[in-house]
């Protein structure tokens, strides 16, 4: 079955030579764990088996190294690399273990102060162990972290000026690397200038801090807008209601002087008004003051009725918890991660908002963990993960 060319990838160096290969992520990490480990055994040599496939197609041929097995030992017979039968031995039996359709097709050194090119025994070794055309030879310095690529072309070995990072499920690398990590240990990293790297990361965590002040930005000027919408409701309510206030005031002022007016007789005195007329009055009075009661009690009712509205729809508004450090889609729930599914096969994919502290949280309930996994993925700085990126727990 025909591999699909890899489209989460990442570019190092000149890639237009032929053939173009692809290199997983989780094998990176594990060469840049031998380097360490080299140094710490006391810059000694050390070889690993590359692991993959080859493919031809109508744009040129592809080497995919999805995985890579450590060599039981890498001897030396004065300049010149050895690899014995024992060594060939084990590195056969791990790759049929791990990687039941992979074929061996190279192999990695890392040897401190060794040039990074190959001479003329080592690409007599190369020919008689790996025959086969496009296969690969990786030379690394464990101290600078330089490295080159050969491949076997023209019954030759020609160094390739570049090749792809790729990132994707890989669950054979990922059993082989936790299986042996006991017995290859986990060594302290050290700082590993990746300029590459550091741009991408860099980069994608600026377009973090830019996504989440838009979203944020969006999300004051909606409460702001709501809150002005309001004061503004509520001010002409209270407008209205002092206007048919004073109207209904005038009103009643009229009527009454009117009445006063009808019940006094021509050329009659005040005092001397007949019986009816005061009975008129008491009767009349209270009408006037139930029609100003009737007038308050509905203007109040207005009122409450107008200004109570917004604060009922604004005490109604949802409310949307915002996790420290993350600003989510408006009306879109945040999403929960399932720490069953994310983490529990011993590999970590990060996700949109981590950092290696909330990782250890939610991992061992604590944030103790976090040199721990700095030191088993070969991660020199913790501020520089991305989206996407596959942790090794330790």
């Amino acid at each position: 079955m025909e591999r699909q060319i890899p489209k989460n990838v990442r570019q190092i160096g000149n890639v237009s030579d032929n053939p173009k290969i692809y290199v997983e992520d989780y094998v990176d990490t594990f060469f840049s764990q031998l380097c360490e480990k080299c140094v710490k055994a006391g810059n000694i040599p050390m070889g690993a088996f590359l692991v993959g496939d080859m493919q031809s197609g109508d744009s040129g041929d592809y080497v995919y190294i999805y995985g890579a097995v450590q060599m039981h030992e890498l001897k030396m017979s004065g300049t010149d690399y050895v690899i014995d039968d024992n060594t060939w031995k084990h590195g056969y039996e791990d790759c049929k273990q791990f990687f039941d359709d992979g074929e061996m097709l190279g192999w990695f050194i890392v040897h401190p102060g060794a040039p990074l090119k190959p001479d003329g025994a080592a690409v007599k070794l190369h020919k008689r162990s790996f025959p086969k055309n496009n296969t690969v030879l990786i030379m690394k310095d464990p101290v600078e972290k330089d490295e080159t690529y050969f491949v076997h072309k023209m019954n030759d070995l020609m160094e390739i000026g570049g090749r792809y990072t790729y990132y994707e499920k890989n669950p054979c690398m990922q059993n082989y690397m936790i299986a042996s990590r006991k017995k290859n240990g986990v060594l302290p990293s050290e700082t590993v200038t990746d300029r590459a790297a550091q741009d991408f990361r860099d980069l994608v965590r600026k377009r973090g801090r830019s996504r989440k002040g838009k979203k944020s930005g969006g999300l004051i000027y909606a409460a702001g807008a709501c809150m002005a919408l309001v004061l503004i409701i509520m001010g002409v309510s209270m407008f209205n209601s002092a206007d048919r206030m004073r109207s209904v005031q005038t009103t009643l002022e009229t009527l009454a002087d009117a009445n006063r007016t009808e019940d006094i007789p021509d050329g009659a005195d005040a005092p001397d008004a007949p019986d009816t007329a005061g009975e008129s009055d008491e009767a009349d009075a209270p009408d006037a003051g139930d029609a100003q009661d009737a007038a308050d009690a509905s203007d109040t009712s207005d009122g409450l009725s107008a200004s109570t509205e917004p604060e009922t729809q604004a005490a109604s508004a949802p409310v949307t918890a915002v996790t420290p450090g993350e600003a989510p889609d408006a009306g879109q729930p945040a999403e929960e991660n399932d720490p069953d599914e994310n983490g529990s096969d011993g590999v970590y994919i990060v996700e949109e908002g981590d950092t290696l502290a909330i990782i250890s949280k939610k991992m061992y309930g604590d944030v103790n963990h976090v040199d721990a996994i700095c030191r088993m993925n070969g991660i020199s700085d913790g501020n520089l993960i991305y989206i996407g990126q596959k942790l090794l727990l330790p």
